[in-house]
């Protein structure tokens, strides 16, 4: 799975496409940084207009608004471009996957579920990276980015349960977020949810082989398809079952998660020792930081696919080895 890395042929795309994704990132988290700050005096404005008329003129209300729209269409066109190259850069990745399996598929043919594996699970395997490597590496460094600056507005604050602790926000933030994710993590292996995701693929992998079977075959009896179906049935209903489980506690999780930031800061909203600025500048960098370390958990169901498909393609790959080895030895 990862000679995209390791072969010369694909150094230029593995390599210089990697760096050409994390310097972007880099950027987008910049801007992400400075329509923060543009938060909190755009919401500081807002508090001062609203204190007294003709605080504030028409000109100076237009221009914020203007500012933020250049950040946003910035941020939009950063996006899009990592986007764009993203997708490029996992399907040459799922390219040079593909070849080899191509080069050895004399051999691999012969393992069951074979063109599942070449076809299906390498473009699940590209799109679920496509989707989670870049927000993990989004995530690491909006942490480095915004915890700074959470500290720095949580100085001198009251902080609910922490008092005037100057880490009390940060360490609430870590508290809550790692906390909620260690729970569900536990709740997800009690649930076996990656075992049940795996047996899940190997039965609509046997049931999908023999349907092409009867195709040609047709001595195939109906009662073999039905069997193999209700394999199908049983596995999803217990995906379902188990689904169930842990999407209560995650959901119920996420909800609560709304009303963290506001939770910490009660002391210093009541005892006025924030503005309106301040505070949107601090919820939304504690969200932020909250949303990145929590990155496992808003991301699980795709993580648990991700490692069943890996768990797949990795087994596929051994037994090819395995097969080549054997042939030497002959």
């Amino acid at each position: 799975m990862f000679r995209f890395f390791t072969e010369r042929t694909w150094y230029v795309w593995s390599w210089l496409g990697s760096a050409i994704i994390l310097s972007s990132l880099w950027i987008q988290v910049k801007i992400d940084v400075k329509i923060n700050e543009w938060f909190g005096e755009f919401y500081d404005m807002i508090q001062k207009a609203l204190g007294a008329p003709n605080a504030i003129t028409i000109e100076e209300y237009w221009a914020s608004l203007l500012s933020f729209i250049i950040l946003a269409a910035m941020y939009v066109g950063v996006a899009v471009l990592v986007s764009f190259f993203t997708s490029h850069y996992l399907f040459r990745w799922r390219a040079a996957m593909v070849e080899w399996y191509h080069s050895v598929y004399d051999k691999a043919r012969k393992i069951e579920g074979a063109a599942q594996r070449v076809q299906e699970d390498t473009i699940k395997f590209s799109r679920i990276m496509e989707s989670l490597g870049t927000s993990l590496i989004e995530a690491l460094m909006i942490l480095i980015e915004f915890m700074p600056i959470l500290f720095g507005l949580s100085i001198g604050i009251p902080i609910f349960f922490f008092g005037d602790w100057d880490y009390g926000l940060i360490v609430g933030a870590l508290i809550w977020s790692i906390g909620g994710t260690i729970f569900l993590i536990i709740l997800g292996l009690i649930l076996r949810l990656v075992g049940v995701e795996y047996d899940l693929q190997k039965k609509e992998a046997a049931y999908r082989k023999i349907l092409v079977i009867a195709e040609d075959d047709g001595s195939i009896r109906p009662k073999s398809i039905d069997e193999l179906f209700e394999d199908v049935r049983s596995i999803h209903y217990l995906s379902y079952l188990r689904y169930l489980y842990f999407n209560i506690g995650r959901i119920a999780y996420l909800q609560a998660n709304v009303l963290s930031a506001y939770v910490f800061l009660a002391p210093a909203i009541v005892a006025g020792a924030v503005t309106l600025g301040v505070m949107q500048q601090i919820i939304r960098a504690f969200g932020r930081v909250e949303g990145s370390m929590q990155y496992i958990l808003k991301a699980w169901p795709t993580l648990i696919e991700l490692a069943s498909v890996y768990k797949r393609l990795r087994e596929f790959e051994y037994k090819i080895e395995q097969d080549e080895l054997i042939d030497e030895k002959i």
